[in-house]
């Protein structure tokens, strides 16, 4: 699909938003530009600060054989309620919910927090994205928490962890328990389209963003798959109402709690309001300082959002 540029957008609605949200968006990735009340956080998240938390705690770490792939996945916790903990672009369950790993209630909760194939340490194989891949990550996560013998899951669900939630829960219903999801959308509009190329060059992000990715990936990984991430998802743009999984909203049966930042530069506010709309009997939570990686930034809140909601 050809970029849009940006004398194409010029003069439609929305284009100051579309402006404002791009300024605060490399602000995050680049360094050396300010933008009022920006944060000290980029826009994925600072993961490797919470990285090491992962050291401070008891949490084991494996992999086994799911769809003919070997996944990577960590464990805590002895609680009956098994939490499935599914990250975002390129993450992981280290890089992503250091957090969540290290400060979820032990006792209540057994919190998996998985790499899908091709991210984080579950590769071979190198990560793909053929139009089903939310599809085919879904069915991984599934089917791993079905080998790990968990007979009923939750779901915690970062951006496109989100929409994995969404596409599992909705068809493997009688097998997710409940669902959070923040950062995540439905289709793709042309202004996501303008922030994906944002952040297609990984070169132009900012050095603490980068460093931890490149010390799980190496530079040159890194910078392909995000490349083939940005194509990936734009494919969407080329489907009826750029759909990812908004036909699939309706199937959702599982009790949903959406959380949104109000400062989130990569995903605009409508697609949490669609998705509320959407899935019936969900809750939005709004999160007014919060940005896409509101659960690192804000994580005793989240956490305990979460818990409460779970319970």
């Amino acid at each position: 699909m050809p970029s849009l540029t940006m004398a194409s957008v010029l003069g439609r609605p929305g284009v100051l938003r579309l402006q404002l949200r791009l300024r605060m968006l490399l602000s995050a990735l680049k360094p050396g530009i300010l933008v009022s009340q920006a944060g000290p956080t980029a826009a994925f998240g600072f993961r490797s600060t919470f990285a090491g938390l992962l050291h401070s705690t008891s949490i084991t770490s494996a992999k086994v054989a799911v769809n003919g792939v070997h996944l990577h996945y960590q464990q805590t916790g002895e609680g009956d309620h098994a939490v499935l903990l599914l990250p975002g672009m390129l993450g992981s369950g280290e890089t992503d919910f250091g957090p969540q790993l290290k400060n979820l209630n032990k006792k209540l909760f057994t919190v998996v927090a998985w790499d899908p194939r091709g991210y984080g340490r579950s590769k071979p194989p190198d990560r793909d994205f053929p139009v089903d891949f939310f599809e085919r990550d879904a069915k991984d996560a599934v089917d791993l928490m079905k080998a790990l013998k968990f007979k009923k899951v939750s779901l915690l669900g970062w951006s496109d962890g989100g929409i994995t939630a969404l596409i599992a829960a909705a068809k493997y219903p009688s097998y997710i328990h409940k669902m959070v999801i923040w950062g995540a959308n439905a289709y793709v509009t042309d202004e996501d389209s303008m922030i994906y190329e944002g952040i297609r060059d990984v070169s132009k992000w900012s050095e603490r963003t980068r460093k931890p990715l490149e010390a799980l990936y190496g530079y040159d990984y890194f910078a392909r798959t995000c490349e083939k991430w940005v194509d990936g998802i734009s494919q969407f743009k080329l489907l009826p109402d750029g759909n990812i999984c908004r036909h699939l909203l309706p199937q959702v049966q599982c009790p949903t709690l959406i959380v949104h930042g109000e400062k989130d530069p990569l995903v605009p506010r409508f697609h949490a309001d669609f998705i509320h709309e959407h899935v019936k009997g969900s809750r939005l939570h709004l999160m007014p300082e919060g940005k896409h990686n509101l659960h690192l930034r804000f994580a005793d809140e989240f956490n305990k959002l979460a818990e409460d909601f779970l319970q």
